[in-house]
């Protein structure tokens, strides 16, 4: 049954499909029952439409600025999406009164087809579920946990990856594995983490390879940057470029569970910032063969892991000097007020908040040795106004920068292209690699 879990959901037939019969159905409740006249049905649907409208706008308005569920306000075409199926809901709720058995069950099948769409299109707009093994989760749970021939041996002899050649064929492609990074120090309860090991950890002198951490998203988990960050893939084609030379990539977890938000910070939440500058770092140098030169470290991130990453590398250069952020927030954030933010992680003290943040940070520092990529989609204004925030003030303190305000994309993992190749490509350079 291999060829269900690869059915693709953002593009491909079933994509399309979900298109011609969700339009069907929408065109379906519009017609009018027989049993009301044309005009009196039209006045209703134009009423629908308006009462969708204003639920959906008053939803949001509850999510984004009562329950504080999130701390920007979601994108106009994920709620434009919303609106048809709960037009299409009020509909059929129109139509019961009037309608016969047959028409309900019609109606609700219609209903059903509506709804499909909106989710199929509010999926292929933040590009995370890809196929159908992404959906399920399948394809993740094959993934083998981190054998112990593929940990560091503490006897043998680290062999420097300038100049190196490898003494034996190595794959084309590398592999992934899971592994448990515990909170020794911050205490964090968190889950497993992905490991990427390129080709080149597979030769038989196994160079010291650099390092990249990544953060996924909020509301998310580490496996969205293998399903909607085709991680392995992308990364494979680096490793390609680069004669099977690739970071080893370490996708971790910060908050736990896929509402938490930790703000990788230490604050009154969490411990977050000590598991990512304590914990992460010591089990990485002390689990895989990896370079232990710093300044051959990064952290990545999309979103709420971008903001991370811009965090820790501004708190802690000496940790990690590459930055790759793809749809950063400006500052980290629980609410679209930022007192809320405030209150809740530092009991109210904004000075102690504002000494974490990276603009303050930026402004009070030089990072002479450090390198940062930003990435956007160019339909998603809010965080390419970001981006040119961070993009200056990193520069002003001293970063070598690069940017991407990627077309026709908005707050999606679709930033990634071109954005993964072109924010490792300038890590490459930052650690003298060339192609």
């Amino acid at each position: 049954m291999d060829w269900i879990a690869d059915i693709r959901l953002t593009d491909g037939p079933l994509y399309w499909a979900a298109w011609v019969l969700g339009a069907a159905a929408a065109l379906s409740l519009i017609w009018p029952p027989r049993a009301l006249g044309r005009r009196r049905w039209f006045l209703s649907v134009a009423a629908a439409a308006a009462a969708a409208a204003a639920v959906v706008a008053l939803v949001h308005w509850v999510l984004i600025y009562w329950a504080s569920t999130f701390p920007e306000e979601l994108p106009f075409d994920v709620l434009a999406w919303v609106f048809p199926a709960v037009a299409a809901l009020l509909l059929v709720l129109l139509r019961l009164p009037t309608a016969s058995w047959r028409r309900r069950g019609l109606d609700v099948l219609a209903l059903l087809a509506v709804v499909l769409l909106a989710a199929v299109q509010i999926n292929a707009y933040f590009g995370l579920n890809r196929t159908v093994a992404d959906l399920t989760g399948t394809a993740l749970t094959r993934i083998p946990a981190l054998e112990q021939e593929l940990m560091r041996q503490p006897d043998s002899p680290a062999t420097p990856l300038e100049g190196w050649k490898p003494a034996n064929e190595i794959p084309a492609e590398g592999v992934v594995r899971t592994a448990s990074i515990p909170g020794a120090s911050s205490g964090l309860q968190t889950r497993d983490s992905y490991i990427y090991l390129p080709p080149a950890y597979f030769a038989s002198n196994r160079p010291s390879l650099p390092v990249l951490v990544l953060v996924p998203g909020q509301p998310g988990g580490p496996a969205d940057w293998l399903t909607g960050g085709s991680l392995p893939a992308r990364m494979d084609t680096f490793a390609a470029r680069h004669g099977g030379v690739a970071p080893v990539v370490v996708v971790v977890d910060p908050n736990g569970n896929q509402s938490a938000n930790n703000l990788c910070m230490d604050s009154a939440i969490a411990k977050a910032d000590t598991y990512l500058a304590v914990d992460v770092p010591a089990w990485i140098s002390g689990t895989l063969d990896v370079d232990p030169d710093h300044r051959k470290w990064a952290m990545g991130g999309f979103s709420f892991g971008a903001t991370c990453a811009v965090q820790m590398a501004t708190r802690h250069p000496e940790l990690y000097t590459g930055v790759l952020a793809f749809s950063s927030e400006s500052e980290p954030a629980l609410a679209k007020e930022r007192q809320k933010t405030v209150d809740a992680a530092f009991h109210g003290d904004t000075a102690a908040f504002d000494a974490q943040v990276p603009l303050t940070l930026l402004k009070e520092r030089k990072y002479p040795g450090s390198v940062a990529y930003f990435a956007a989609g160019a339909t998603d204004p809010e965080f390419v106004a970001n981006l040119r925030t961070l993009e200056a003030a990193a520069s002003g303190a001293g970063f070598t920068v690069g940017s991407d305000v990627v077309a026709h994309t908005g707050h999606s993992w679709d930033v990634l292209t071109p954005g993964m190749d072109n924010g490792l490509e300038l890590l490459a350079a930052h650690w003298g690699w060339t192609k």
